[in-house]
């Protein structure tokens, strides 16, 4: 008996044209590639090509590439899934690297939107590369989820392709690069937020002032430093360009950079760190080096964690509203999963400065 499948129309044996197929190529048009079609035309069995679909492992390299490149030559696209009873709808939420306070603010404001839409999350970590490797995708493509969030990283077009074709969204949180302009994203005003940080600092009488940014492959930590730039030109201040460095984002960096920096016979007065973690970092090597905060050195932050308030002296830093640029993006995802049309695929949020006790006018 010849294998048979559906895609929600009626079903086709494999091999043998549908009516739907026999109708189009009547009326001189391409017909909807289908399961079967694919199979015919790849040589292999219609389980092979739900296997690709699905994610499974047990398929050949080859003949997973020879039917990931019909699906995306034929522009296959899979029936929306519609949750059921038997389960509950799942997203996938990965983060390039899971190892600060500011992925806990992500994680809370995804679960808060999603437990409110009654879906649940799986959470992965990429071990600190933006783009998700294949064994990832084909995990999430087994477990068929609703859509995906993806923080700090992104799909090449291949990949993009593979959710597509299986009809699972997906959103990018604060994007490591510049996106398609189809691909939705969430992220904050990232130019503003470094030039309010330097802002601030400049309108306290510091001329040095030093910038240490995130990593300098990722889209924010450059709007963060364009910022700092621009608000130097409003003010006229010309810019020392040895006082920019573009760390990590975590602690290391900003202990690192810092030292370098304060070490320097013509030190920085004022530090605008690109996180609130590399914040502590300069903190800690200001320290070291006998420096007082900030009597001595005037140090900014970026994220405004909840930490930021309980350390000493409490630092000035630059809100940015993670848990809402998560909740957002949750918020968006679901509604593609659900076929809903979005108003903006891209949508970046205001920051804000909060002035506390870790910044002070420069009288030197």
């Amino acid at each position: 008996m010849a294998a048979r499948t559906t895609r929600g129309d009626a079903p086709t044996e494999a091999g043998v044209p549908s009516a739907p197929a026999v109708a189009a190529a009547q009326a001189g048009t391409a017909a909807p590639a289908t399961i079967a079609s694919i199979a015919a035309e790849a040589g292999v069995s219609i389980p092979t090509v739900s296997k690709v679909l699905n994610g499974r492992p047990d398929v050949a390299p080859e003949t997973r590439s020879r039917i990931e490149e019909m699906l995306e030559r034929h522009q296959y696209r899979r029936r929306r899934q519609r949750p059921t009873s038997a389960g509950q709808p799942l997203i996938d939420l990965a983060f390039h690297e899971l190892d600060s306070a500011w992925s806990i603010e992500i994680i809370r404001g995804v679960e808060d939107a999603a437990a409110a839409a009654g879906v649940g999350v799986v959470l992965s970590e990429l071990g600190g590369v933006h783009r998700p490797p294949q064994e990832w995708l084909d995990a999430a493509l087994a477990r068929r989820p609703l859509g995906v969030l993806l923080v700090l990283s992104n799909l090449d077009a291949s990949q993009r392709h593979q959710l597509e074709s299986r009809s699972i969204p997906f959103v990018v949180v604060d994007t490591a690069g510049e996106p398609p302009e189809d691909v939705p994203t969430v992220g904050s005003n990232n130019w503003n937020g470094g030039l309010s940080a330097t802002r601030h600092l400049l309108a306290l009488g510091h001329r040095r002032v030093a910038v240490i940014s995130g990593p300098s492959d990722v889209l924010c930590s450059r709007a963060r430093v364009d910022g700092y730039r621009s608000a130097h030109d409003e003010a006229g201040v010309p810019l020392d360009p040895s006082l920019t460095r573009y760390g990590d984002f975590y602690v290391d960096g900003g202990y690192e950079h810092g030292l370098a920096l304060l070490s320097r016979p013509d030190r920085p007065s004022a530090i605008f760190a690109g996180s609130d973690m590399q914040a502590l970092g300069v903190l800690r090597a200001a320290r070291e080096l006998g420096l007082r905060v900030p009597e001595d050195l005037s140090v900014v932050g970026y994220d405004n964690l909840p930490l930021t308030e309980w350390i000493g002296p409490a630092l000035t830093t630059v809100n940015q509203p993670l848990k809402e640029m998560a909740g957002t993006a949750t918020r968006m995802l679901i509604s593609l999963a659900r076929g809903e049309s979005i108003p903006n695929r891209r949508i970046d949020l205001a920051t804000s400065l909060v002035v506390r006790e870790s910044t002070a006018r420069w009288e030197g």
